[in-house]
């Protein structure tokens, strides 16, 4: 049953209902908010939202973790030169964040900590706030970085800091 109302909502994420959660002055306050989390470390953040998972992902039962690690490959987010990219995977239509990181970061950062983002996230996610929230994460995120990469001299932006809905 829970699996049948998984796929009602994935049928029902429409793109229209993706851009009504993520209009465009959202999608730049939150590539502000990556680009000012980048002037203090040299991570590499990356910021993907899905709205729904394809028929065939559903019916194969494929978790929001699986698509997130699928992302992370599609997007590079693993060809940093230090190794410390990480994604942020938001699957609209579970509510459902995930971060991926390198193992450059993950080798530094329990999972707990990844996951206690994710959560506090999910939970600005429920009431709708979704600018709030990914925000939110990007500097929990970013403080992390810059903990364990800080700067110690500018290199190259290597990936986009402009959030991809897909």
């Amino acid at each position: 049953m829970e699996n049948v109302k998984r796929i009602v909502r994935h049928l029902l994420m429409t793109h229209w209902r993706v851009r009504r959660a993520f209009p465009e002055d959202a999608l730049r306050a939150v590539e502000q908010a990556i680009v000012a989390s980048e002037s203090s470390h040299i991570g590499q953040l990356c910021f993907v939202v899905e709205g729904a998972l394809s028929l065939s992902s559903l019916f194969t039962g494929i978790s929001a973790r699986d698509r997130a690690v699928e992302v992370f490959s599609q997007m590079r987010v693993w060809d940093t030169e230090h190794n410390n990219g990480v994604l942020i995977y938001l699957l609209l239509a579970d509510r459902s964040v995930e971060i991926v990181a390198d193992r450059g970061i993950h080798a530094r950062v329990p999972q707990q900590e990844w996951d206690s983002i994710c959560r506090q996230m999910e939970a600005a996610f429920r009431l709708a706030e979704y600018q709030r929230g990914v925000i939110a994460g990007i500097w929990a995120i970013g403080e992390h970085l810059e903990r364990h990469f800080p700067i110690r001299e500018r290199g190259e932006n290597e990936l986009q800091d402009k959030p991809v809905i897909l």
